[in-house]
């Protein structure tokens, strides 16, 4: 089908916002004048500007227009931009006690400025801009939004010179001018030229911006004579002027040396002035009557409606168009102006035109066109264009305005009213925000000013509102469900009709613009601009009014007269089957296809109804006209052919020609702005429309001909069976795909919260489908957007613009009817559900549009057979984003068939590394297995995972992949066994390992150890024991359990040499580690595990390796460490001895660990340095702390010395009998915690006695060689010159009294000694003998006896030496002199014996 529009119609499209904020800034003028007395009110008026380089591709001011419009003392102007988002571009400028004349504003541009004049009835003003070239500096503008000319307009100043100046009354003068036009000259002084309402024109004229001077007004007169004044001061004298000199039209137009003025007067005839610096001169008057015919009647009536307009091209020079009004006689007479010899000119006339229409808005000429558009009796808006130069006996084309919307909605039995009244409403395309809230504030009755909302807000507001009215007026508490029903209407239809009001009111044409630029046409309203885009042939003859569808002899959609003939025939048969449709039948035929019923079917119920209740004979009538058509058949195939929009060329590829930097930026903003958005998005709505009741009437005439039969066809059979086999199934889908366009382009999009936003992104990233952020959307939050909105402004634009730069020749040129008719079909086709793309359901999913996106899968279901996997993937989106985790899965399976086939799903698995699965589907199952990962579906996973094993068969690398990953999420769910059954299927040996690590960590930390335990590790019993242990060693051994995991798994399988030594490592490991009492405890525990291992053991296998002490540092996955080189050093030679334990040695290291607990039990801080003591250390540290019963059972069994422990509490004995009650109090303690042999009840019992007594318990107890105890007690006591205690004396001279008396000696304890040898001796001698353990005394039957003489002549020697002593010395001497007789008597009785 060919791109190319249909250039002999046009059709409106209304850009008109959808926002209700208030977006106009107001500045006030104010001059201190006063208001002229009976002032004339003018109509409102409009008007617009045009850039010159607004056609070009790489200018900042491309398709940019400044439109305006005027209504009494306001002027309204914007800027606005079909490729750039303009911001602070509209403002309201308000004249005080001042009326803005028709054509007062004109816009201006030179290369630094942009030029506003404005002339009001009392003052004229020049706006001075700067011009977007100047405010952009680059010619490279990327931004997305761009300041416009009137930004800054709130600086200026609009009052006083060079910028304004009060026009001087006339002498004698009342009333104001009737029109104006102003212009600017080369030298840059404004001119304004203003009707008088008594005749003549007067010239205002303000000197240049930039210099100084004053303004002057001068009045024109007939003659070539004219009056300069100057200053203020009015004219003396008036001229010639009458009623008939009344200007009603001017325009200018500007020459090499001044300006030609042109006037259209009352008396219907032309001047043209000749305006220069030095003079003003009248150059022509010509009498536009000449050029009507039969003119007498309407000679004799002054003019009250002729209008004047000027346009200039190259090749035609420039050309006048005149309107005459003239009631029922309208006339267009086109004039070229002529220059003859002698600065003499004269007008040609090149075309006269009629019309019948009544009122006349506005016109534009063109080089080659008349647009002009009217207001008829209705009030209804009509806009007409004609070629003044090729017509066919002056045949006005169409344009086909937005009619307004329907005065009634229809309601079908099974619509709620307020549902359906607020879609009518709030559709996209019938109402202005506005409107609606003009209306809602007058239904409020004024209550409360509406403030900015957006478009949800705005329609609960309206909800509110129309249901509280209908609350209030309700009397009685109960209805019946139809009466209530009918309150609902009635109160909603109130409302629309308020609505209605408001929307014709804003619809209000004020003028019309025609770019000589782009050729870009809009209509100029009260309320908003709509643009009027060419019809494509079919779309034209679906609207064609009936008096011009019957006068066409001929159609650009066939080459073949003949087929063409019956193509017009066949639409003028399509004309009456529209007439004859129902409200209630197409609401049950557009019903069926919502629901996915048949269209055919639906068709055939319509007809079953039209036929039942044809009280007018149409379908007789339809049927006459039905054998017309010679050809139906080929007449239908070539509209259908016209409307089907199925292609096989893949848009969205790249061009073939790469555009340079700054026309890659220009395309990617061309046709961007949100007006741009909405014009081009609503023009395919309009089409689709169109269309879809074309195809709906045309598949029910089809259902008629088949009824007919062969009455009507001339062919027969055949053809009837081609209709039923192939025109009937295609005109059906084209209905459907119409259907489902017009659907979508009315859908609004849903705002989304950011975390919505954020998960799509991450969904999207794991799909490899976005690696940027989706670009917000250029529009408004106020502001709804239809899903093809946001598919053209995402995605669509740039796949247009690129696929319309390549096929263009040369340099792209900015054509209004070519490119929109472009981007149009090419947005259509993007959008065809047949054709192979599928970048539209890929955009609503990459923005998050799921209900959107649901409703479109579901309408394309029943009969699409394109892209159908790529749509079950879609919904399987939608159902995950809803939370629906099994219908997702189901989709995905489905879409899994065509992988291999649809060009989305190859591009989803083709971003796949090259080195991953083998198989397309195999990549797919991988992409679904991450999304649904992502999202968080365990599940899921798992299932799809198991599908996706069986496309596996033959890649092992994928299988493992696989069950690892179901091994993964059984158990993350806690499925053990399964996990444990899938980590068993792994084919790949590494992943196994990795997966049994995982499974003994997850379960450790979960403490689920039963499981883990009791799995039965086929094959796998060493790896698991290497986990563990490498777990075990690794981590800290408090805050992980894994040598009691270990210990368990070696008790479960009877290994208990292996437990035992699990245990006596961890023991180990907690004594060098964990200084803590909690350390000792459970080194404590570990100890008396193994002894209970090894007890369970033979005696000759009771034995275990002792585990090696750099256990901790040397296990496996430990980093290597490198030299200062960097290098690896060599592992050293060493030979390691092994250590074997026996259960005694097992036992000895409990109770040093028990030892060690009880040490940390009594005297916490000792706990840190006790794990690693060794007993002898120990020993040391209970003495210490006074644990002596803890320190003698581990002597006796470390075989150690005593000795330590007897001088520790010798000690403690001491500093308790030299201490203060505080040191009493602190002794109970210990003493507490060591068993005395017997019980003392006494009450004097001090903690003093109760350490003696433990010390001479202890003596009694623990006998040793020589009473070498009591001898360390001893010394220990004199050293610290602590007298013995008697019963220690007398204990140790039973024993030894040498050594007492030696130790007394070495203290110089001197009288002692003397006394212990004096005791001694006596002991010898018979007399207390029993004292110092000897049996018998010295006698002749007993044993020999000694005396230490060495000690004894040693203290002799020192009393000796002493004087103090010598009475001693003399006793001692004495007594050994006597021990010495007795000795020598018994000596001699001994001898005598033998």
């Amino acid at each position: 089908m060919a791109v190319a529009a249909l250039e002999r119609s046009f059709i409106e499209i209304c850009g008109f916002e959808r926002e209700t904020l208030h977006r106009f800034r107001e500045v006030t003028v104010d001059q201190g004048l006063r208001a002229l007395p009976g002032g004339v009110k003018f109509p409102d008026s409009a008007g617009a500007f045009h850039y010159e380089d607004s056609g070009k591709l790489l200018s900042v001011t491309s398709n940019r227009f400044i439109h305006w419009s005027t209504s009494g003392d306001t002027v309204q102007l914007v800027e606005q931009s079909l490729d750039t988002n303009l911001l602070n571009n509209a403002i309201k400028i308000k004249f005080s006690h001042c009326t803005v004349l028709p054509g007062g504003i004109h816009v201006q541009e030179n290369l630094n400025n942009v030029i506003i004049l404005i002339c009001t009835n009392q003052s004229v003003h020049r706006l001075l801009l700067a011009h977007p070239t100047r405010m952009y500096r680059s010619e490279l503008v990327t931004e997305l939004h761009m300041q416009s000319i009137f930004t800054d307009v709130g600086k200026l100043s609009l009052q006083g010179l060079p910028h304004s100046a009060v026009i001087p009354s006339a002498t004698g003068q009342t009333g104001s001018p009737l029109t104006a036009t102003s212009w600017l000259t080369a030298d840059g002084e404004a001119h304004y030229a203003l009707a008088s309402p008594a005749g003549g024109i007067t010239l205002v004229t303000l000197p240049p911006h930039d210099c100084d001077g004053d303004v002057s007004v001068v009045e024109l007169k007939r003659s070539s004579m004219m009056q300069r004044l100057s200053g203020w001061m009015p004219t003396a004298i008036r001229g010639d002027h009458g009623a008939a000199d009344v200007v009603l039209s001017l325009a200018v137009r500007e020459v090499e040396n001044g300006s030609f003025l042109f006037a259209l007067c009352q008396d219907h005839k032309l001047r043209m002035w000749s305006i220069t610096d030095k003079e003003q001169t009248c150059l022509l008057e010509a009498d536009m009557l000449e050029h009507m015919p039969a003119c007498a009647g309407v000679r004799r009536l002054a003019g009250q409606g002729h209008r004047l307009r000027l346009a200039f091209s190259p090749t035609t020079g420039l050309c006048l168009c005149v309107y005459l009004a003239v009631p029922q006689r309208g006339q267009f007479v086109v004039l070229q102006l002529v220059a003859t010899d002698n600065n003499r000119y004269s007008l040609h006339r090149i075309s006269s035109l009629f019309t019948t229409q009544e009122t006349l808005v506005d016109f534009v000429l063109t080089s080659t066109d008349i647009w002009s558009v009217w207001v008829d009796d209705s009030n209804t808006t009509v806009v007409k264009y004609i070629n003044f130069e090729h017509n066919t006996a002056g045949q006005w084309n169409q344009v086909f305005v937005q009619p307004a919307p329907e005065e009634e909605v229809h309601i079908g039995r099974d619509q709620d009213p307020r549902e359906t009244y607020l879609e009518v409403l709030f559709s996209p395309l019938r109402f202005t925000a506005a409107a609606i809230v003009k209306a809602l504030q007058i239904y409020r009755r004024g209550s409360e000013r509406i403030s900015d909302l957006s478009w949800d807000s705005l329609k609960k507001e309206v909800t509110v509102a129309v249901e509280t009215e209908l609350q209030s007026s309700v009397t009685e508490f109960e209805f019946s469900q139809e009466e209530y029903r009918q309150l609902q209407v009635e109160f909603w239809s109130k409302f629309y009709a308020c609505c209605l009001q408001y929307q014709e009111a804003l619809s209000m044409p004020l003028g019309l613009t025609v770019s000589q630029h782009t050729g870009m046409v809009c209509l100029l309203k009260k309320g908003f601009v709509s643009f009027l885009l060419p019809c494509f042939a079919v779309d034209h003859l679906c609207m064609s009014y009936d008096d011009y569808l019957f006068s066409e002899e001929e159609t650009p959609i066939s080459e073949d007269a003949e087929v063409g003939r019956d193509v017009l025939q066949l639409v003028q048969c399509l004309r009456l089957v529209t007439d004859a449709v129902t409200p209630d039948q197409a609401y049950e035929m557009e019903k069926a296809l919502e629901q996915l019923q048949s269209p055919e079917r639906a068709a055939e119920l319509v007809l079953e109804s039209m036929l039942s209740n044809d009280n007018d004979n149409v379908i007789e009538e339809i049927r006459n006209k039905l054998q017309d058509v010679r050809n139906p058949m080929t007449a239908m195939t070539v509209l259908m052919r016209e409307m089907d929009l199925e292609t096989d060329a893949e848009l969205g590829g790249e061009a073939p020609v790469q555009p340079g930097l700054s026309t890659r930026i220009s395309l990617s903003q061309l046709y961007g702005s949100s007006t741009a958005v909405s014009v081009v998005c609503q023009a395919v709505c309009h089409m689709t429309m169109t269309r879809a009741l074309f195809c709906r009437d045309l598949l029910i005439l089809q259902k008629l001909y088949l009824r007919f039969g062969d009455n009507v066809f001339l062919g027969g059979g055949a053809q009837l069976l081609q209709l039923q086999q192939d025109l009937i199934p295609r005109c059906s889908q084209l209905l459907s795909s119409y259907h489902l366009l017009k659907h979508i382009s009315q859908s609004l999009a849903s705002t989304l919260p950011v975390d919505i936003v954020d998960a799509n992104l991450q969904h999207l990233t794991v799909l490899e489908l976005c690696d940027s952020p989706v670009v917000s959307a250029n529009r408004s939050a106020l502001s709804p957007q239809t899903v093809v909105e946001l598919f053209y402004q995402t995605t669509a634009r740039k796949i247009i613009i690129s696929q319309i730069y390549s096929q263009q020749q040369g340099a792209l040129m900015l054509h209004w009817s070519h490119m929109m008719s472009s981007v149009v079909h090419l947005l259509t086709q993007l959008l065809w559900p047949s054709n192979p793309g599928f970048q539209f359901p890929e955009c609503l999913m990459t923005n998050c549009q799921y209900t959107q996106l649901q409703e479109y899968v579901r309408l394309i279901g029943p009969w699409c057979q394109v892209n159908i996997g790529s749509c079950r993937f879609m919904l399987a989106q939608c159902y995950l984003a809803d939370g629906e985790g099994q219908k997702a899965l189901q989709c995905f399976q489905e879409a899994a068939t065509e992988v291999e086939k649809e060009e989305f799903l190859m591009r989803l698995t083709g971003s796949e590394d090259e080195e991953a699965a083998a198989s397309t589907r195999l990549q797919y199952y991988n992409k679904v297995l991450r999304l649904l990962e992502d999202v968080g579906l365990p599940e899921l996973v798992i299932q799809l995972a198991s599908l996706a094993i069986a496309e596996a068969t033959n890649d092992v690398n994928s299988q493992a992949a696989l069950w690892t990953r179901i091994f993964k999420h059984h158990l993350d769910l806690g499925h053990n066994s399964e996990a444990y059954e899938a980590l068993t299927q792994n084919p790949d040996g590494s992943m196994q390992l990795d997966c049994l690590r995982q499974l003994v960590v997850v379960l450790c930390e979960r403490s689920q150890l039963q499981d883990l335990v009791q799995f039965p590790y086929v094959n796998l019993h060493d790896e698991v024991v290497g986990i563990i242990e490498s777990r075990a060693r690794g981590l800290d051994l408090l805050a992980h359990n894994y040598y009691d995991l270990l210990y368990a798994f070696h008790i479960n399988r009877h290994n208990y040499r292996k437990a035992g030594t699990v245990m006596f490592e961890y023991g180990m490991r907690l004594g060098r580690e964990v200084r803590t009492r909690l350390g000792l405890q459970r080194q404590v525990n570990c100890y008396l595990a193994a002894l209970n291992c090894l007890r369970l053991i033979r005696p000759e296998y009771a034995w275990i390796v002792q585990p090696a002490a750099g256990a901790t540092h040397e296990r496996p996955g430990a980093s290597p460490k490198r030299n200062s080189d960097g290098e690896f050093p060599p592992e050293p030679a060493v030979r390691r001895q092994v250590d074997i334990l026996e259960l005694k040695d097992l036992e000895k290291e409990y109770m040093l660990s028990r030892c060690r607990l009880t040490l940390a039990q009594h005297h916490p801080p000792s706990a840190a340095i006790a794990g690693s003591a060794s007993a002898v250390e120990m020993v040391a540290l209970l003495v210490q702390t006074g644990l002596f019963d803890s320190a003698l059972t581990l002597c006796q069994i470390f075989k150690l010395s005593l000795t330590p422990i007897f001088e520790g509490l010798t000690y403690k004995c001491i500093k308790l009998q030299f201490g203060g009650e505080e040191a009493q109090n602190e002794a109970w303690s210990w003493l507490a915690a060591n068993q005395l042999s017997t019980v003392v009840n006494t009450k004097e019992s001090s903690a003093t006695d109760e350490a003696w007594r433990l010390l001479a318990s202890y003596l009694d107890r623990y006998p040793s060689a020589n009473a070498q105890h009591h001898r360390y007690v001893i010394n220990k006591l004199l050293s610290h010159d602590v007298p013995l205690p008697d019963w220690l004396v007398k204990s140790y001279k039973e024993v030894d009294a040498a050594s007492l008396l030696r130790l007394y000696l070495n203290f110089d304890l001197l009288d002692a000694a003397a006394e212990l040898v004096l005791e001694y001796v006596d002991a010898l001698l018979g007399r207390g003998h029993q004292y110092f353990g000897i049996e018998r005394p010295l006698s002749a039957t007993s044993s020999s006896v000694w005396l230490p003489y060495t000690s004894i002549d040693q203290l002799l020697k020192t009393l000796n030496e002493t004087q103090t002593n010598s009475s001693m010395y003399h006793r001692v001497r004495d007594k050994l002199d006597d021990y010495h007789r007795l000795v020598e008597q018994t000596t001699k009785l001994r001898l005598v014996a033998r």
